[in-house]
Parts: structure tokens; sequence; C-alpha cells
């Protein structure tokens, strides 16, 4: 019934002009195309309609399946003939997300390559695009400009800027060969506990909407401009429609509820600029709309964002977000399709995906016509970026394997230059500018800390973690650049590890804030700042009566009450990204403070939603100039929140704060993730993206979880596909526990518990290691310790 009402819907008048034009009927196959014709018609460019027509369904369908790069292979593109191609946060060529750029070019050439090559009896061969998550600059890859988050290009009130930023962003993308970029998010973030809230420009819808639009210009160009889609520009994505900056508690992929014409007023409200400046594509969202999920939801998705906002491109969903409508698994949902959607985001569920709609369109629960309007769209993607008008390989693009461009220093010019507008001054005394000659120390382990200035989604889909100085080639520390400045000034800057060594500096500037984290991983349920190495630093300056400067890096504002009492001046630096001179030109005052505030600073650190000047301590449009002076109170410092569990779960949503090794010769696996030993660890999808593990052994390879120290049971959710083939063995502190039998049992009953408790392993430590005989594969998501039942047995 569901089926059959989506259908309906999604057969609206916009499908007859949608199909107006075609050259042959959709149902026609290249092989009742005479050779004759076929030559002919291959001697001049096909539009998407003869396309369309030309095409056989299996590879119709490949069309609007997008697979992860990470799970397919050239020869796969080759076979299937996708449409789409995606990167995630934590993928790269060869299953490297750190490899060097030229990899990503010869990657994009192969599936270039293997998407192109001739097809039997005369089906045309269509292009692959491919697709990345550049949200603050190409910044998966190692050497490219990374730009400040939104959340700092918010502050700067400068679509200028951003545009600058998006042209830049664009041209830097198209030397790796990628087409299209899931970028910018248009969120109008409400509650600042969503972990996603530095992918927002503003809390202020109006703001967004100038900002988004100014950067989908940028990346794309102006529509009916010569250059528009041409070379060095790339495909931009508005995302996410709608509400993910509205969910209840800033859950992400929450529930955001309400009247929908007061919901789209503040949500949907960027779109339309967006799509006025041409916006290739829109994201559908993975939050529900009063219950009901965007990916499945057509009266929004077609009703809304078709019928009123008038979008004609492309509706790609999210990483999986099909797989949570109801009634869907990530490898079978017509709903999604019915509802609007036009490319799956599948990234490894892909082949079952094809296979199921493919069923689907020839039993007739997708109609054919439905199936026809999304292949059409990405065909009309494809033919304004120029890649169905004989567009040459990536590599052989005007800007392919340009290295001088990426990363280049006009590229880190106009970083800096963001970075310098968007810092915010919160608090001033008089301590700023720097005075010529100071002695400065720099203290704090964000201050010569690129990894942390740089934030989530950067290298790596979490960022920080691992990465050091060396995975960012030419980048500035905020520390670099203020001893090069302190140095022009004629004065000197030191690298501080405490407050009390050394000789007392003129002033002292403390660095510190949020360590790097994206999507979910972020959330919080409250916005205190707890990590007090910045305030103990701060005070013990004071103490020594040495005038103190905080450089807070986060990604939110935050209740940070007593670091502002504790500081002369206070600066909101954000997440500036690879360009950390740009502080040290406002610190210096080489530029002026033109930064302002584009969310509300909250005064409580509860975590209310604040969005106005009700429970604000610095309103919407605060900031201070460098000659604003004026005192600021002494704040409350009372937190009850505080006092309470922060929240993070030692292993919650697929961050692991231990160290997780093979332990062969210690190969470490961070976040378990990576290979080594015997051993392969991948992120894999259970409740939400990458929130658990798939672990794979060789025969006789362990791999050991080190946690904190604690006698208590190990209580751990597993999953085990197929029945262990040789012995499987646990360790605590104990002899090895012969698993074997049981996990021949839980197999193919899906996710279960495992609890291990000290009375069957003799003991509990800070380690874990399990041991396969044979091939193996055991799947992890939760693990936590649990005072628990610690005399019971182990039960799986």
């Amino acid at each position: 019934m569901i089926r059959n009402n989506l259908a309906q819907l999604a057969v609206g008048a916009g499908l007859a002009a949608l199909l107006a034009g075609c050259a042959a009927p959709a149902a026609v196959q290249s092989a009742g195309t005479p050779p004759a014709a076929a030559a002919a018609a291959d001697a001049a460019p096909l539009t998407p309609e003869q396309l369309l027509a030309r095409m056989s369904l299996e590879h119709k369908v490949a069309q609007i399946v997008m697979p992860d790069i990470g799970s397919i292979t050239p020869e796969d593109v080759r076979r299937y003939r996708f449409g789409t191609i995606l990167n995630g946060g934590n993928s790269g060529p060869g299953g490297d997300d750190m490899a060097p750029a030229p990899e990503w070019l010869k990657l994009a050439d192969a599936f270039w390559e293997a998407s192109t090559a001739p097809l039997p009896g005369g089906e045309p061969a269509v292009p692959a695009v491919w697709a990345t998550d550049a949200v603050h600059g190409h910044a998966n890859i190692i050497g490219a400009t990374v730009f400040p988050h939104n959340i700092a290009l918010g502050a700067t009130h400068d679509p200028d800027l951003v545009r600058r930023i998006g042209a830049a962003t664009s041209v830097e993308i198209a030397v790796t060969g990628i087409d299209w970029t899931f970028a910018p998010t248009i969120a109008v973030a409400r509650d600042d506990r969503w972990g996603r809230t530095y992918e927002s420009y503003s809390e202020d819808p109006a703001l967004v909407a100038r900002l988004g639009a100014a950067m989908v210009e940028g990346l794309q160009g102006r529509p009916g401009t010569p250059g528009f889609l041409g070379p060095g520009k790339v495909a931009a994505t508005a995302k996410h429609f709608f509400g993910d900056g509205g969910t209840a508690q800033g859950v992400d992929q929450g529930d955001v509820n309400g009247n929908l014409a007061e919901l789209m007023a503040i949500h949907a409200a960027p779109y339309p600029a967006a799509i006025k400046a041409g916006v290739a594509s829109v994201m559908a969202s993975f939050n529900s709309i009063n219950g009901t999920k965007m990916h499945g939801n057509a009266p929004l998705l077609t009703g809304e964002l078709r019928g009123k906002l008038g979008f004609e491109g492309l509706v790609v969903g999210d990483w999986n977000g099909h797989g949570q409508v109801e009634g869907c698994t990530n490898s079978d949902c017509p709903q999604a399709l019915l509802a609007g959607l036009d490319v799956y985001m599948v990234p490894e569920d892909w082949k079952a995906l094809h296979a199921s709609l493919l069923r689907e369109v020839k039993d007739g629960t997708i109609p054919m016509h439905r199936l026809d309007e999304a292949v059409l769209r990405v065909l009309r993607l494809k033919q304004k970026l120029g890649v169905l008008n004989g567009q040459v390989k990536p590599s052989e693009r005007p800007f392919g394997g340009r290295w001088d461009l990426l990363g280049s220093p006009e590229h880190r010019a106009i970083a800096r230059e963001a970075v310098a507008k968007s810092q915010v001054i919160l608090k001033n005394s008089g301590v700023l500018p720097l005075k010529p000659g100071a002695r400065i120390a720099v203290a704090g382990s964000a201050a010569d800390n690129v990894p942390q200035q740089a934030g989530g989604w950067t290298v790596t889909w979490q960022g920080g973690g691992e990465l050091t100085a060396a995975d960012f080639p030419g980048a500035t520390s905020i520390y670099a650049g203020i001893a090069a400045a302190a140095r022009a000034a004629g004065g000197e800057a030191v690298l501080a590890s405490d407050a009390q060594s050394g000789p007392a500096p003129d002033v002292a500037i403390v660095v510190f804030g949020e360590e790097p984290y994206a999507e979910y991983v972020g959330d919080r349920k409250d916005l205190a700042f707890r990590d007090e190495e910045g305030l103990k630093l701060l005070r013990s300056y004071r103490a020594r009566g040495i005038p103190t400067v905080a450089v807070f890096l986060s990604g939110r504002p935050l209740w940070v009450n007593r670091e502002l009492n504790a500081a002369d001046a206070f600066v909101a630096a954000w997440l500036p990204g690879s360009e950390g001179a740009g502080v040290a030109d406002v610190l210096f005052g080489k530029r002026p403070a033109t930064g302002r505030l584009s969310f509300s600073w909250p005064a409580h650190c509860d975590g209310a939603p604040v969005n106005g000047p009700e429970g604000a301590l610095f309103p919407l449009g605060y900031g201070l100039s460098l000659a604003d002076t004026s005192r600021l109170g002494t704040l409350d410092e009372t937190c009850a929140a505080l006092a309470a569990d922060s929240g993070a779960s030692w292993f919650a949503a697929g961050q692991l704060g231990a160290q997780v090794q093979a332990l062969a010769d210690n190969a470490v696996l961070p976040d378990l993730r990576g290979s080594g030993n015997g051993i392969v660890a991948t992120g894999i999808d259970r409740k939400a993206q990458e929130d658990a593990r798939r672990i794979v052994f060789a025969p006789g390879a362990k791999v050991t979880l080190t946690g904190p120290e604690s006698g208590a049971a190990w209580r751990i959710a597993y999953q085990v596909a197929d029945r262990p083939r040789a012995k499987v063995t646990v360790r605590g502190g104990g002899e090895p526990l012969d698993i074997t039998a049981r996990l021949a049992v839980a197999a193919g009953k899906g996710w279960r518990e495992m609890v291990l408790t000290p009375a069957c392993l003799a003991a509990t430590g800070e380690q874990l290691t399990f041991a396969s005989e044979g091939r193996f594969t055991l799947e992890i998501s939760e693990i936590a310790r649990d005072e628990r039942d610690v005399s019971a047995e182990c039960s799986f």
C-alpha cells in the first residue's frame, strides 16, 4: 500500500515535462537499434534523452546506485556501469585514505576508462562521475588547502570571501580528477549540542542562505556565464534537505517536530537561494520530520522540494540513509526512489541493491517511468559537467594533475584571510593587539597542533587522532604563525610546556579547545566545556601576574565562563584549518578584528538551545574590535553538568577511546581501523555510519583491545555471519577461553551481546585478546565495562 501511494505521488505533471523530447520510448534497447542508425547517432554527442532510450535496464539501474571506492574496483565499474561513485571520509585509493594526490587522479582515470569502455550491441557507454565531501576545502587530500569550517565562515559575514573559497576549492578538486562535491551544508543549526554544528554557517536562516548561495557560485560558477560548470568547476550539493539542524536535543539523524510551515520557514529557508544559484544537486537528510524519515518522505522530497521550491536537479541520498526508511534495508528500498530520491548512496551493499532495484522494476513495484526520471536527472547532471560531450579522462583535462594548484600560495592566502576575518574577540581588557617587541609564551596542546585546529572532515572522517603535522605539508600551526609575527615585530614567542618554568614573559597565549570530531560522534548532552588544560594554564599565568590571551578552538559556542574569567582577552578562533597564521594576523593587529558571532553564545552550560538574546551571554552579531577594551564583569562559574557524566561512553558511535592493536609485533590499529599482522579492521554501519567494525582474522592472527584498567566484565555487541572453521579463543587475565562452539551457535543470527566476566576469564584487566587459528570474521559494535554480575558465567 505504501509503495502504491508513493508511486502515484511520484507520477506528477512534472514527469511528462522531464521526459518531453525523448528521441525514442524509454523501453527501446540497443539490441533493437539498427547498426547503421547507431553509427549515425554516434557521429554526434547524444542528448540525455537519446542515451536513455538506448540504455539497457541493467545499466539504467546502475546509474542510480552510488558505491564507495572502498568497496568497488574499476573492474566492478566496467561490469555494472555505475553512474556515480563516492569516496567516504575514510576511503582512499587502494584502501589508503592517506594516499598521495596522484593516486587519487590515477584512480579517477581508471574509473573513467572502465565506465567508457565500449559496450556490445552499440549501446553507448556513459562516463561515471565521482563525488567527494570537500566541506572545507579538498581536505581529504594531503597537501590541499584546508579552509576554516563553515561556522568560522559564518563569523566573517562575507559572501564574496565564501565565493572565492568555493572557487579555489573547485580547482583543487579538479586537480585530482573528481567531478562533484557534497557541499555546501546549508543547515540552520538551532541546537549547538549537535555534532555537526560547525558545518552550519549560522543559526540565522538569512545568513545561511547568503553564504550557501555564494559557495554554490564559487564551486560551479554563475549560471548563464561561460565558465558555469566548465573546467576547474565541480557540481555542488546543497545539504541536507531538510531539518538536519533542528533535531530534538541536537541528536544527529534524529527527529524534527513541529508545524511543517514553521519548520520550513527556518530549515528550508536557505534552499531557494541555492536553487536560484543553480545548485546541481540536493542531498536528502538523515533526520525525520514529524516521525517520517526524509529519504522516504514523498510529500517533502517531491511535493515541497520539486513542487513548491521548483528544484529540477538531482536528489542524492546520504550514506545508507535509505536503509533507515521504515520497511527498508540498505540493500532493498524502493520506497526511497518512489518518494523522490534519484541516487542511492550505498557504500557497501551496492550489488544487492542493484539486484533488488532491477527485480522491482521488472515486477512493477517501481514504474519504469520513475526509473527513467531518475536516470535522466543523472544524465543531465553529466551533460552540464560536459562529460557526455567527448570530454577526455580526468588527467587530460585542463586542471588534471596541476599539482602546483593543490595548496597553492594563492589559495592559502585566501584561507589565511578567512581565518583572520573569522576571529571573534569576546573579551579584551587591553592586552590586544599584542605590542611590538613583546616576549610571548605560547602554551596549550592545541598551540602547535594542525590536526586539532583543522577539526573533523580533514584527511580522515573524524580528523585528529593519529594525524600529525607531517600529514599537512605547507600548513602553519597557530604557534608557528604567532612566532613568525613576533619576530617580524621585533619580539619573540616560545612554546611553553607549562605556565611555571622559564622567565616571565610579557604575555601568555593559551591555545586550547575541542578535540576533532564529525557527525554524531560530536553530539553532546550539554554545552559545558570540560577539558581543564586551558583553564589551569590561564589560572597559573594569572597567579604569576602575567597577562593572558585565550585562543579557543571549537566547532560550536560552548560554556566557558571559567576560562573567560581567567583570561584578559578571549578569542573564539573556531576551526581555522591549515592557515593558522591568520590568528596571529588579528592578535598582532596586522588585520582588523572584524569577526562577529553567527551563533548566540550560551550564558549557561545546560545545553538548552539559544537562538536569540534570551539565554545568551553574547548575542548573534557580537564581537569586539581591537580598539574596544570594555570590561567584562565576573561571570557565574556554577555548572551542575560538570559533576555529571559527559555522556561519552568508552566505545561510542564507532569511536574507540582506547588503543587497539594486533599483537604479533604490536602493530597499532588506531580506532580499530587498518591492517597489520594478519588483522584487517574496517568500519561498517550498524545503527549509523561506521559505528561498528568488521575484523577479519588471517590464520593465527590476534587482536587485543586495550582499555581502562578494571576488574569489571566486558560487554560487547557482536555479530558472526559464518561459523568459525577453526579454533577461536578470547583471553583476559588467565588462560585463553575456547569460544568456537558459542560463536558457531551465534552465526547467522544477527547482532547479539557477549558478556565476558572475571568468573570465566579467570580475571579481567585492561586487555582482551581475540585469536583465531583459521580465517574468521567478527563484527563488533558497542564495547563497555560492566561492574554488574562479575561473578556470573560468560554469555554469548
